[in-house]
């Protein structure tokens, strides 16, 4: 087998969905720490456009950004599958990862930003929880994850909302997920963040609050 490197950030969901990605698959690979700060020659060669992290190095075959990594996974190692079978079932699994791309960056807004800015990220942040709620995970009680018992591609795409949602809701001072208001999709963050390799890749929550909380403050003093 070539060798799998992988090149992420901490505190990153970026990085923990391909990480969840490759330990689902069992693949071995060796994961690289980077700082955040990086700019440097790695990310501007391998990833120009975003500028960010993660990279998937597979042999000489070099990846970039997170879901475009898990769907490379997927394609080249066949074992523990991260999509449906069906076509059909395959088209409604990408919609909801492009949802959750497209949708999902108001809670990054409404963790960077104050005053207008954050309300209105608030009340988008708000919008797509609810469709979520409404039409992802709807309570059906055959289903511990997205189609089935299993974590899949979709389950990865949201898994900023079990854990990272639940700390900028700390930092910012703000509840979101309300039981009486979410009750499918709390039920599938319980579900996820008690499989064990999500629970075994995790960062603590505390040193994610102190990093997170020190980021904000740096990022809206610099704006």
């Amino acid at each position: 087998m070539e060798e799998v490197k992988l090149h992420g950030t901490s505190y990153n969901l970026f990085t923990y969905r391909v990480i969840w990605a490759l330990k689902l698959k069992g693949i071995p690979f060796e994961y690289l720490e980077e700082e955040h700060s990086n700019k440097g020659s790695l990310i501007m060669k391998y990833n120009p456009a975003f500028k960010r992290f993660p990279i998937l190095f597979h042999g000489e075959k070099v990846i970039s950004e997170s879901m475009v990594i898990i769907e490379y996974i997927e394609d080249t190692w066949p074992q523990n599958p991260l999509l449906p079978i069906d076509p059909l079932d395959r088209s409604i699994a990408r919609f909801w990862v492009k949802f959750a791309g497209d949708k999902g960056a108001c809670i990054g807004t409404m963790y960077y930003t104050s005053g207008e800015k954050q309300e209105k990220a608030i009340k988008e942040t708000i919008e797509m929880l609810k469709i979520i709620e409404e039409q992802v995970f709807i309570g059906d009680q055959e289903n511990k994850f997205f189609g089935g018992e299993k974590i899949g591609i979709v389950d990865l795409a949201f898994g900023i909302i079990p854990h990272w949602l639940e700390i900028i809701e700390d930092i910012i001072g703000v509840k979101l997920l309300e039981p009486n208001l979410f009750p499918n999709l709390l039920n599938w963050v319980q579900n996820f963040k008690e499989e064990q390799i999500i629970k075994e890749n995790l960062p603590n929550y505390d040193e994610m609050f102190v990093f997170l909380k020190n980021q904000r403050e740096l990022i809206l003093s610099s704006s």
